[in-house]
């Protein structure tokens, strides 16, 4: 499928709204999560695919994004990462917030267009990458930003023994989560709480107590 064809593809099945916890931010989601998986493994003529999780605004990237919005000296004229960026909400919060360059990274080509398109619908400029980040240490930047990722063993040691090397280059590394299985929260110092509305095609619950945090060595 080619680019513009994902593009294509995203306005059909999705409608331009704004996360609850974010109005300031309008993104291209989907209502229900289902019928856009199967539509999409229709169009790519697959089966097994991953879940779209660029169409829907997560808990933990919506008070990522919420917190960086309130407090914007966090990125103002920063270099910043966004990683497993989704549909770019919380890359798009930072450049509201005054950061100087947002690389936004997923490894779903799907959420990488779902940037771009969102990035443009919202004014500012992110650069969206495919490629995955983990393979090696963060490039540099100032601030790496994580929504909601500690969903999965595996994958939650995979990024957090990434993020603790880059807090020990002195990159600050804040992650947004509302409870996931796998988050080290021992390892961790909360800096800010938000109750956010989630829909339960998603969740267990129809509002999600969710956390901002950052590495506790590190404060």
């Amino acid at each position: 499928m080619t680019i513009l064809d994902r593009a294509r593809f995203i306005r059909e099945n999705t409608t331009l709204m704004s996360p609850p916890l974010v109005p300031e931010v309008q993104l291209y989601l989907a209502h229900e999560a289902v019928p856009l998986w199967q539509k999409t493994e229709e169009e790519l003529g697959e089966m097994g695919l991953p879940p779209p999780f660029w169409a829907f605004a997560w808990a933990g990237g919506q008070a990522l994004a919420r917190h960086v919005l309130d407090h914007p000296e966090i990125v103002r004229g920063k270099r910043v990462i966004d990683l497993a960026s989704g549909s770019g909400l919380v890359g798009i919060a930072a450049m509201k917030a005054g950061a100087a360059r947002v690389l936004a990274a997923d490894i779903d080509a799907f959420s990488v267009e779902a940037i771009a398109i969102n990035a443009e619908t919202n004014g500012v400029s992110v650069e969206a990458t495919v490629r995955d980040l983990l393979d090696q240490p963060a490039e540099a930047c100032d601030v790496v930003l994580v929504g909601d990722l500690f969903y999965e063993k595996g994958l939650a040691a995979k990024v957090f023994a990434w993020l603790e090397e880059a807090e020990g280059r002195g990159i600050l590394t804040l992650i947004g989560d509302p409870g996931r299985s796998y988050l080290p929260r021992e390892k961790l110092t909360k800096l800010a709480e938000y109750k956010v509305q989630v829909t339960r095609d998603l969740e267990d619950a129809d509002v999600k107590l969710t956390s901002v945090w950052r590495l506790s060595r590190c404060c």
